[in-house]
């Protein structure tokens, strides 16, 4: 019988599954490892965590698995890879954080229920070191019960936990949204840092005015969340025209300093594209209409 106090399996041991084990020993839980790697456990085994010899012993241990993969073909190739392992799914929790789309984490919840087990999907939104703390936020989906059952556990290392209901694929959704936000903001950091060190600034000497730029986004998100509802892309603020000017200015400075312009270049032509669509004089939320492809730009569709 699988240990059900204060008891976890974590099977992937990445830098997050590492960090995620570690704050379970943390709180004193009993905790049982896997990875293909088994080396990658040393430091918590001497910390007195259990190294499981396979996959099977491994979700056998516990009626609570955490799983921190790369994506959800991870799980399948590693709980799939026989049928031992494939069994011992069955009455056990796999609260799955590994990052994929929508759709992949509905597949994988069903595959899960088809043998037996139930299936949690979370979205971390936090690196590594934050683990254990309490500035960390995680989305999970999937069936009620079973995510009230573990919340307690779940928050020992995902900090606060946000619910998104039962439909499987919105934690996955919600994660994804914060990434389709965050990476192009990193990368529009690197832009910047690349652009001011050919001009001799550092990235630290930037770097608070980066952080205030970020820290007043807050003001046009939600100036421009309730205007895109409404369906209102007046001009009145900004004009998409302007906005393509600008970033023509962006392009050129990169440039001129001998910087790859392939980012700034990409935003550029969001711009010229609802431009050239004829909507120079409206809001540039104009846009999202275009990345939407409905027909709300106009007449003119505009070639992917």
């Amino acid at each position: 019988m699988p240990s059900t106090a204060q008891s976890v399996t974590v099977i992937g041991l990445g830098p997050m599954g590492q960090a995620m084990a570690a704050a379970y020993l943390d709180r004193g839980y009993r905790v049982t490892l896997w990875n293909r790697t088994p080396s990658r456990a040393d430091a918590l085994v001497a910390r007195g965590a259990i190294i499981a010899g396979s996959v099977e012993s491994a979700l056998r241990a516990n009626e609570l698995v955490i799983l921190s993969l790369t994506d959800f073909d991870a799980m399948y190739a590693i709980l799939g890879s026989a049928e031992e392992a494939k069994a011992a799914v069955a009455g056990r929790t796999l609260v799955n954080l590994s990052s994929d789309t929508p759709e992949k984490a509905r597949a994988g919840a069903r595959w899960v229920t088809g043998l037996g087990g139930t299936h949690l999907t979370g979205g971390v939104l936090c690196p590594p070191p934050l683990i254990g703390t309490p500035d960390t936020s995680t989305f999970y989906s999937g069936p009620r019960e079973a995510y009230d059952r573990h919340r307690a556990a779940l928050e020992v290392i995902t900090g606060t936990s946000d619910y998104r209901g039962e439909d499987q694929g919105l934690a996955a959704l919600m994660y994804q949204l914060n990434m389709a936000v965050f990476w192009p903001a990193m990368i529009a950091f690197w832009q910047a840092t690349a652009i001011a060190g050919a001009h001799g600034l550092s990235a630290r000497e930037i770097a608070p005015y980066v952080t205030e730029n970020f820290a007043g986004m807050g003001h046009f998100i939600d100036f421009y969340a309730s205007r895109i509802d409404a369906g209102n892309h007046t001009g009145d603020v900004d004009r998409t025209a302007m906005g393509l000017a600008s970033m023509e200015h962006v392009v050129h400075t990169a440039s001129d300093a001998g910087v790859d312009t392939a980012f700034p270049a990409a935003v550029h032509d969001i711009f010229r594209r609802v431009v050239a669509a004829g909507h120079g004089a409206d809001s540039f939320s104009r846009a999202v209409e275009l990345m939407r492809g409905h027909a709300t730009l106009g007449a003119t569709r505009i070639p992917m």
